[in-house]
Order: structure tokens, then C-alpha cells, then sequence
């Protein structure tokens, strides 16, 4: 059971709801978020919510039965948008581009970057400063500095940015310069950092684990709503199976599943669903009409030339063609 109480409730109403609650031999957990208070209430035994509902100083109730009460569709009908500012935002009925590099290289390459996704009209640039990588040999990233540069370099141009975070102790630091604070699919069940960025008011898109279920995604989603951060979005983009002719197995059953049992975003990330760079337009175009909100694309001037990930990375040419069919395709579903 959800319980949203009004935002001016007192004490001594607030009390009253919670000795309620107790008194049905309910445990109830305080949730404070951006927009609202919730109380997250488990128990068993079956009563009618009503006798919540007309409590003073209770908004709104709803019996939630999955596991994943906060983030679940079951009590939030109306979508969750998420709003950057300057009017870029990712909803329900677009198609929010964001494109860039698998890493942030060098000031030449941002500046060449930004102003290619300027001049195609997308507003987020995607590009990792901190990088898991499977080698420790490979390039890691240029860190925090190389964040601070990304971040002038977009600012202004008028571009928000999405770059990975990997540790809770990063946060603080990598704070005044992100837009959307990205969770890899290494990291998507490392609940100390997902508690963490449940404590920012900046929005958190969270990958699917390497080899994680749906319910594991969006109990990791429940993480953060439930730590106060209501931004949250959710990214497919492909699971490890048996299969060696590719990278990732892309699961685009998720995509209706995932917006048919909750409330939040869903995008895909087909350029390391596929992995290859022949198959990633397809890909892309086949998530746009299985309904995603958004698409991850690996961009570079020179994928040849890239420091990670240049196998399944669009060249400019490549991606200002794919920009035109997804746009097309967006088109066609919104009749």
C-alpha cells in the first residue's frame, strides 16, 4: 500500500494516519521525495483502504501488491516526465535522442561532437569520463577533469549531458556538472550507490544488469525513489545470453513490458545491445516502435579511431541518417 499525504499535514495528523496503520498491523516506511511524501506500507491483511483514504491529511492511497511499490504503475497511472530544462525532456510519446561517444577523449573531440548534435537538433550528449572496463589495461577515462571540460563545452551550446558514475563517493564531486547521472550495467544492483543518487534531485538512468531480470531493474529503480529521487529512468540495452554473433542479446520485450508495469521512462541503448555497427540503426529503429521513450547512441567522428567501443559506434554520417529515420518513425506512431 502507498499512502500520499498532503504536503501541509501536521503532526498530529501524520500520527494519527501512522497509528492507523499500526492498528491493521501494517510497517510503514517515510519516503520524502522532490514532489511529494509517501508511506510505503507492507502487511497482509485485507481491509478496505477507504478507511486510509479519509483520514485528514492523506492525499491520495492505492494497494500496491508487487515488490516494486514506488516505481509501479499500479498507483501512478499518469507517466513520469522527466524535465532537464530549457524544454528538453524525456516522455511518453517522444523519442529523446541522446548521442556521443562511449568516452570523453579530448576538447576537440567534445567541440566537434557538440556541434554535430547541434546542428541535427539533439539536445543530450552521452560520453563516460569514469569507464568500467573489463581490461585493466584499456582506457579508463579522463576523469574529473575531463568531466568539467565536457560539461563547459555543452553548456554552451545549450546541450545537457549523461555520463556514468560509478561510485557513491563520486557523486558529490560530479554533481554541479551533470545533467543525468548514468548507472552502468556493472553497477545496476551496487545499492550503496543507488541509495546515494536517491539523495540527488538530478535524474538517474539506470541500466539493465549484464545478466538481470526486469524485477531486478526495477527494484533497483525502487532504490532510488525510495532513498527521495523520483527522476528516474530505465535503460535496456541487452542481457549476456548463449549467443556469440553479437555483443548483447537486446531484450525489446522489455520495452512494452517495462512501460506496461511502471510509470517511469524506458529507452534503449541499442549501440551495446547489438554491438555492431551495421546492426545498430536496425535496432534502434525496431526499439522506436516497440515504444521506447529515448535511444543511446554511440557517436564519433572516427569510430575507427575511438578509444572504446568503436566496433558498435556511428560515424557522423551514419548517425544523421539514422536522426532522420527515427524522427520518421516517431512520426508514424503518433499517426
Amino acid at each position: 500500500m502507498i499512502i500520499q499525504l498532503d504536503k501541509e499535514i501536521t503532526p498530529a495528523r501524520k500520527e494519527t494516519v501512522l497509528r492507523n496503520i499500526a492498528d491493521l498491523g501494517y510497517k510503514s516506511m517515510d519516503v520524502h521525495t522532490q514532489f511529494s511524501e509517501y508511506l510505503v506500507c507492507v502487511g497482509k491483511k485485507e481491509f478496505d483502504i477507504r478507511i486510509i483514504g479519509q483520514l485528514p491529511g492523506v492525499a491520495d492511497v492505492h494497494r500496491v501488491s508487487d515488490d516494486f511499490k514506488l516505481v509501479s504503475r499500479k498507483w501512478k497511472v499518469r507517466p513520469t516526465e522527466i524535465d532537464l530544462g530549457d524544454e528538453v525532456k524525456i516522455r511518453r510519446g517522444e523519442v529523446a535522442l541522446m548521442a556521443g561517444p562511449c568516452s570523453i577523449e579530448s576538447e576537440r573531440q567534445v567541440e566537434g561532437l557538440a556541434d554535430h548534435l547541434l546542428a541535427n537538433g539533439v539536445k543530450i550528449m552521452r560520453g563516460g569520463v569514469f569507464k568500467p572496463r573489463s581490461s585493466p589495461y584499456s582506457f579508463r577515462g579522463m576523469g574529473l577533469e575531463g568531466l568539467r571540460m565536457f560539461a563547459e563545452i555543452c553548456r554552451s551550446r545549450g546541450i545537457k549531458i549523461i555520463t556514468e558514475v560509478m561510485d557513491a563517493a563520486q557523486i558529490d564531486a560530479m554533481y554541479p556538472f551533470v545533467d543525468i547521472f548514468q548507472v552502468g550495467a556493472r553497477n545496476a544492483q551496487n545499492f550503496t550507490l543507488l541509495d546515494g543518487l536517491g539523495k540527488v534531485d538530478k535524474p538517474v538512468l539506470i541500466k539493465r544488469g549484464m545478466s538481470g531480470t526486469l524485477e531486478e531493474l526495477l527494484q533497483a529503480a525502487e532504490y532510488v525513489f525510495s532513498n527521495g529521487n523520483e527522476k528516474i529512468i530505465l535503460c535496456e540495452r541487452g542481457i549476456r545470453t548463449y549467443e556469440q554473433a553479437y555483443r548483447n542479446t537486446l531484450d525489446l520485450n522489455a520495452v512494452p513490458i517495462l512501460k506496461d508495469k511502471t510509470h517511469l521512462p524506458v529507452v534503449v541503448d541499442p549501440s551495446h545491445g547489438v554491438g555492431i555497427r551495421q546492426y545498430v540503426a536496425s535496432m534502434a529503429l525496431a526499439a522506436v516502435m516497440a515504444g521506447a521513450d529515448g535511444l543511446l547512441l554511440e557517436v564519433h567522428d572516427t569510430p575507427e579511431k575511438a578509444a572504446s567501443d568503436g566496433q558498435q559506434t556511428l560515424n557522423f554520417e551514419e548517425a544523421e541518417n539514422l536522426y532522420l529515420k527515427v524522427r520518421a518513425a516517431a512520426d508514424l506512431l503518433r499517426g
